[in-house]
């Protein structure tokens, strides 16, 4: 099965807001198009990605989002990543064969040709529920290989996988959490233009795997 392009030319998108997520709606082309945004935290995008996945049976989830880099693992502001694995680094359960389960540990569906064509950086990505990092955290992080972190990445991967929906994941660096700058402050003076560089790229993404089988990817 190939691919189609959910963005059609000139659409145009409206908004219906549908607890636990905002519905962006596009009814200019033959097909709608739907995109679930979800909130903040492994919580709703757990929820979104489930609700998505039972309504629409996509061929694949893109989770697109901004994270935190680290500057000891060459990531800067504004790079985009393409994640190759994601864990969580807050669900601390100290039990042989229960703290594998915590850490959560899976790989993304690899895309190859999508990484080289666009040439995005890669590496891995560790979720919490939190937006600051305390000395548990960054062991768990520095455990987990990470480069960047966020708040839904590997929750969405949890539900992903259990359903059995191949899913890549895109973050765009706001902030460098081993840096000078407090994170909160670093993240809303980058936000606005990380999330255009962001947008840019996911266009980018969806228009090489327009058409393609997954296998090409």
């Amino acid at each position: 099965m190939r691919i189609a392009n959910p963005f059609p030319p000139s659409s145009s998108l409206s908004q219906c807001k549908q607890k636990p997520c905002l519905l962006l709606t596009n009814s200019s082309s033959k097909k709608t198009l739907i995109l679930w945004v979800d909130s903040v935290g492994t919580i709703s995008a757990s929820l979104v990605t489930y609700a998505a996945i039972q309504a629409l049976q996509p061929d694949l989830i893109i989770n697109a989002g901004t994270a935190g880099g680290f500057k000891v693992k060459g990531a800067c502001i504004s790079d985009v990543f393409l994640v190759s694995d994601v864990a969580f680094h807050d669900r601390r359960i100290p039990i042989p064969v229960f703290d594998l389960y915590g850490v959560g540990l899976r790989q993304c569906f690899s895309t190859p040709n999508l990484l080289k064509e666009l040439n995005l950086k890669a590496g891995k990505l560790s979720t919490g529920d939190s937006l600051d990092m305390s000395p548990q955290d960054e062991a768990s992080i520095v455990a987990n290989d990470a480069t960047v972190k966020d708040m839904e990445g590997a929750a969405v991967a949890y539900v992903a996988d259990l359903l059995k929906v191949p899913a890549i994941f895109i973050k765009a660096v706001t902030d460098i959490v081993d840096g000078d700058k407090p994170t909160a402050e670093e993240f809303l003076q980058n936000l606005a233009a990380v999330t255009a560089a962001l947008d840019q790229a996911v266009a980018q993404v969806v228009d090489f795997i327009s058409g393609k089988c997954l296998s090409e990817l």
